[in-house]
Formats: structure tokens, C-alpha cells, sequence
């Protein structure tokens, strides 16, 4: 029998030869043509860019760029445009001395490395003359992130969720008081911070673990002001602040006017905290020891040291970039200078700035801390598989900041996995670096694990040289 095809198949075939004949022939006829057009244009560039004078020439951006960098350049810009303060998130982009002088120096054959499934001992407890000091499972904490002036609320239970996971702390931040924070959260650290609500009520310090007194942090202290337009919705509505209030921060927290105040202050809150820890948070400046002897002075049973890599949301470049002292030395004179005052034992070192990668959190607790704080780690491990959802037309924060229209986008029990892996990732390379040095405990851990590549490290750290 024959078969006949309608004549729509022999139409629609022939259709799709001549598109395919079309196809292959374009490319001879388009290519040439695309090939003279980008030609001329990079001709009449070069003629232009070889012939211009300097001072009217493209290429002036090439020795400017030199003298300052693009950020220069976009913060220029941004002054320029509105006559106003400008701020940054996340910190300063400098580069400041820190851990890269320093390295681990295992004795070979004078102490072996431990087998793979030796049980590590990476515990740490917080405020140990405190009545009921806090006790964490891993060295690593995450850092003081504050709900509504930084951070949405979806991010802050994320993270809340995660330390629960990790069996590790939690920080409030400055920001109002965010009750579903505190329900995710396993140990959790309410800060006393220098804003109108930062007293906080005797139900809210009951609810945490610790209680942190902010007076600075590594990017930012004294007075600043948020307008009201920014802190609209349920953060000004939990921060008893009216519509069209804005938020002013206070040189100290309230009840503090002036440096006689302290020791009321702190017998006040050392009765409303009933035994837990409370702790003292500054950023670290050339007058380091005086503010430690304060520390010491008014009582508190750890401190919190944010050096000057300490990010910090919408603060100035001028805190940024020209407050503070680098973590790496503040750490080191924090630790001699509580050794000194004997009371190294009975304190809490907690280091905190520019704390990046496992190698860096374990040469700090070599070096005398007691724990890391992190918060720009954390930060970005919130949106590790969420960045799609907002990219390339906004930056990924803007799916964990507050005042961010995509901030509903996040999924919380995702971002809370991507944190718990990232940290719980960190923690099992600083595991495989103490089983490398013959170590299973943190507390084993001292300078003398270390060697330092220069004169200053060694001097600043007690570790020996290499030569």
C-alpha cells in the first residue's frame, strides 16, 4: 500500500529547510559584517586614546586610579550627590595586620599527632565565676547582630535556629528584643545596648543566658541616629518608639549620664541578672588596659573585644577606617594585660573582628581567647543557595536586611542549614589542626604552638621566631 503525506507535512518540511539553509548562511553574510563594525570601533578608540591630550584622555582614569581606588571614587560620588553622612554595611574593606605572620609549629617527633578518632574537646564555658556561667559546645559564637537596624527578622531566627544546632550562643545585638528570636534560640545573649529600649525588662533578661553591656564594637561607638522612615513596621513598634520618632543611640546605656553611675548601674544589673553572666563589649583602642581595668574594676565576668576589622550595618567610613586598633594586637595586650592583673582565670576573653577561617580562630585561642565571635561569616552563609533569588539586579543582603523589600524571599530553615554547615565545617578543621599539633583539648592550646615569621609578631605574641 502507498502512503501518502498530507501536503501540511511537505509544507511545514519545507519550511524548516529553508529556515536551516537560512541559519547556515547567515553567519557567512552577518560575521564579516560584525567583525568590520567592532574593527572600526576599536580603530577610532585607539586612534582617539593614542592621539587625545592627557588631560582630555580616557586613560586619565589609569594614574588616578593609582592614587585612589574605585571606592574612593564611588564614596566620592555618594557625598557628592546627597551633602550627607554616608554609610557602609558590613565594615571597612582595609587590610589591617593580623594572623598571617603567625603559623603552627607541631613537634614531630617530640609529640605524635592523635588518631583521626581521638574525641575532641572543643567545650567552653563563659563567665566561670559567675553563678551560672554558659557553656557552649564549640569555640565559635555568633556575634551581635542587630534586629531592625540591621537585620529582618527572618535572618535573626535563622541564625537563632542555627546556634541552637551547633549547640553554641546567639547574640540579640543592639536592635529591639524580637521574641521569636529568643524561641529558636538554644543559649542566647541579650545585649544592655545604649539605645531608648536597650535597658531592657526584667522578663527579657530572664530569658537569656547572658547579658552583654555594648559600649562600642570594632566599626562603631558614640551617638548615632537612624531616621524614622528606616526603622518603620514591627521593630519601631517593639522598640516603643512613635511612627515618626527616630532612633538616637545614647553615649552609654540608659541609667549611665556619667562615669560615677557604673557601679549602680552594675549592682542593678547584676540583681536583675540572678547569677548568668554578663559581659562587657568595646571596641579595642590604644587605651585598651584602662578600659579593662574598668572591666575589672565594675565586676563583669567576660569581655568582649571587637578589633578594628569588626563589621558593623550603616556606620560611617570614618569608624570604619580610622577607629580602633587591628583585633590581632588587641587580643594579645587584652591577654597580657588581664595575666598581669591576675585575673585571667576568672574572666572570659572573647575576640572578635575579622575572624574568617578556621586557622585564624584557632591561632586566637592559642594566643589566650576563649571563644570567636562571628558575624560576617554567618551573615553570608544566610544566603549561600538564596543569592538567585535577588542577583544580579541587587546585592545578596538585601535578602537579610530590614528595611529590604526582598527580605520575605528568605527561606529561614534553609539559610539556618547553610549556617550550621559552614561553622560546623569551621570546628572540624580546627579539630584537624589539634590532632595534627597532638592536642584534644582547646585548653592545651598556648603561644608556644606557634612560630612567628617576623621580629613584631614574635615580640607582640611571645611565640619564637623562625630564625
Amino acid at each position: 500500500m502507498q502512503i501518502t503525506m498530507p501536503s501540511s507535512y511537505w509544507s511545514l518540511l519545507l519550511i524548516l529547510l529553508l529556515v536551516l539553509q537560512l541559519l547556515l548562511v547567515l553567519p557567512l553574510v552577518i560575521r564579516p559584517m560584525i567583525r568590520y563594525l567592532v574593527g572600526q570601533q576599536i580603530s577610532d578608540f585607539m586612534d582617539r586614546l593614542l592621539s587625545d591630550k592627557y588631560t582630555q584622555n580616557l586613560m586619565e582614569v589609569w594614574p588616578a586610579g593609582k592614587r585612589i581606588s574605585v571606592l574612593n571614587i564611588l564614596e566620592i560620588g555618594f557625598r557628592a550627590q546627597h551633602g550627607k553622612i554616608i554609610t557602609r554595611p558590613l565594615g571597612s574593606p582595609k587590610h589591617f595586620p593580623g594572623f598571617d605572620n603567625l603559623m603552627f609549629a607541631p613537634n614531630i617527633m617530640g609529640r605524635l599527632s592523635l588518631p583521626e578518632n581521638t574525641p575532641m574537646n572543643m567545650q567552653v564555658t563563659i563567665g566561670p565565676k559567675a553563678d551560672r556561667p554558659m557553656v557552649i559546645k564549640i569555640p565559635i559564637m555568633i556575634g551581635a547582630m542587630a534586629y531592625g537596624i540591621a537585620l529582618s527578622e527572618e535572618a535573626k531566627r535563622a541564625l537563632a535556629r542555627a546556634a541552637k544546632t551547633l549547640q553554641t550562643s546567639t547574640c540579640s545585638g543592639e536592635g529591639p528584643f524580637l521574641p521569636e528570636e529568643r524561641q529558636e534560640a538554644g543559649n542566647y545573649t541579650l545585649q544592655i545596648s545604649r539605645w531608648a529600649w536597650g535597658a531592657r525588662t526584667q522578663e527579657q533578661i530572664e530569658a537569656a543566658d547572658m547579658l552583654e553591656v555594648q559600649m562600642g564594637q570594632g566599626a562603631d561607638m558614640g551617638t548615632v541616629s537612624i531616621e524614622a522612615k528606616e526603622f518603620q513596621g514591627r521593630a519601631q513598634e517593639l522598640s516603643g518608639l512613635a511612627p515618626d520618632e527616630p532612633a538616637i543611640a545614647f553615649p552609654a546605656p540608659p541609667g549611665v549620664q556619667k562615669n560615677g553611675d557604673w557601679p549602680g548601674f552594675m549592682k542593678q544589673l547584676r540583681k536583675q541578672a540572678r547569677g548568668i553572666p554578663i559581659a562587657l563589649k568595646i571596641m579595642a583602642t590604644g587605651h585598651l588596659e584602662d578600659d579593662l581595668a574598668a572591666a575589672i574594676r565594675l565586676g563583669f565576668d567576660a569581655v568582649v573585644i571587637d578589633g578594628a576589622q569588626g563589621g558593623s550595618h550603616a556606620t560611617t567610613p570614618i569608624k570604619q577606617d580610622d577607629f580602633g586598633i587591628p583585633s590581632f594586637y588587641a587580643l594579645c595586650r587584652a591577654v597580657r594585660f588581664l595575666q598581669q592583673q591576675g585575673v585571667r582565670e576568672q574572666m572570659s576573653l572573647i575576640a572578635a573582628g575579622g575572624y574568617f577561617t578556621p586557622g585564624e580562630c584557632l591561632k586566637a585561642i592559642a594566643l589566650g581567647a576563649d571563644a570567636i565571635y562571628m558575624a560576617t561569616v554567618p551573615l553570608i552563609a544566610l544566603t549561600h543557595d538564596q543569592v538567585k533569588k535577588v542577583i544580579p539586579w541587587e546585592p545578596p543582603t538585601t535578602l537579610v536586611f530590614y528595611d529590604s523589600p526582598a527580605k520575605g524571599k528568605l527561606n529561614i530553615d534553609q539559610a539556618a542549614t547553610s549556617v550550621v554547615n559552614i561553622i560546623t565545617s569551621m570546628v572540624l578543621e580546627m579539630e584537624e589542626g589539634m590532632r595534627a599539633l597532638g592536642k584534644s583539648s582547646l585548653k592545651e592550646l598556648s603561644p608556644d604552638d606557634l612560630v612567628a615569621l617576623d621580629t613584631l609578631t614574635a615580640e607582640v605574641t611571645g611565640a619564637k621566631r623562625i630564625y
